[in-house]
């Protein structure tokens, strides 16, 4: 694209004559074949997600997340009503397809209508969702949330510097990576360095078809067994666009 400049000469970005705000989240139910992503509801899903985390024998899932580890359910009951209720983030919890249980959560957050800019954050999924088809399945889900059915421009992905497996994570779902803010923030009693990671809505066409291309029964088994991995899938239709 050219770059345009103004009447002093000056560069600017491309216009937008037609950009609108856009609207915030609803807490709708997202379904998807091994699981669903539903709102957060303290009565309903506090018992299961206490179970779920209570396999996390040592308490790593809390180490670069900002509250926890719980150590009642009655804990971690305070804080998902605290989160039931808030316009941002908006908490949604991963229920299993199989189950109905509850085995994870995930927000939308730093909501920014205006900009079109939203971020998928406070993910902490349990033993049982970690490293399955439901947990991929499920950042599926609430990027059609964010790309198609909200039309936002930008979904961040954000994290401590230091989390090496939610850095890999980012990459394998599709995002890029944009850069570190040194000493970001101040969290736990210690430094964070947040690693930035994004997609944009032009990536989002490609990025769809690969996860489609994941998820569907050809490659994907009913117990989510893989004949072809995600990564393959979207280095494919990337190089697909070009």
């Amino acid at each position: 694209m050219a770059t345009r400049t103004n009447e002093h000469g000056q560069p600017i970005g491309h216009a937008l004559p037609e950009w609108e705000p856009r609207p915030r989240p609803s807490r709708t139910s997202m379904q998807g074949r091994f699981c669903s992503v539903v709102a957060l509801d303290p009565d309903r899903h506090t018992q299961d997600l206490f179970d779920a985390y209570s396999h996390d024998r040592l308490g790593t899932l809390w180490t670069y997340f900002h509250v926890g580890p719980f150590a009642t359910e009655a804990e971690l009951k305070t804080w998902l009503t605290k989160m039931a209720t808030t316009e941002d983030p908006v908490y949604y919890v991963v229920e299993d397809a199989s189950t109905g249980k509850a085995t994870g959560i995930a927000s939308l957050m730093r909501i920014q209508p205006e900009h079109g800019v939203i971020e998928v954050g406070g993910i902490c999924f349990s033993p049982l969702l970690q490293r399955t088809a439901a947990a991929t399945e499920a950042m599926f889900l609430m990027m059609c949330r964010v790309f198609h059915e909200l039309r936002y421009r930008r979904y961040e992905w954000k994290c401590d510097a230091l989390n090496a497996p939610s850095r890999s994570a980012a990459e394998r779902l599709g995002f890029t990576y944009d850069g570190t803010f040194r000493q970001a923030i101040v969290y736990k009693g210690r430094n964070r360095d947040t690693a930035w990671f994004s997609i944009l809505d032009s990536d989002w066409p490609a990025l769809k078809r690969a996860f489609l291309d994941w998820l569907s029964t050809d490659n994907l088994s009913a117990n989510g067994i893989q004949e072809t991995s995600l990564a393959e899938f979207v280095r494919k239709h990337r190089v697909s666009r070009l």
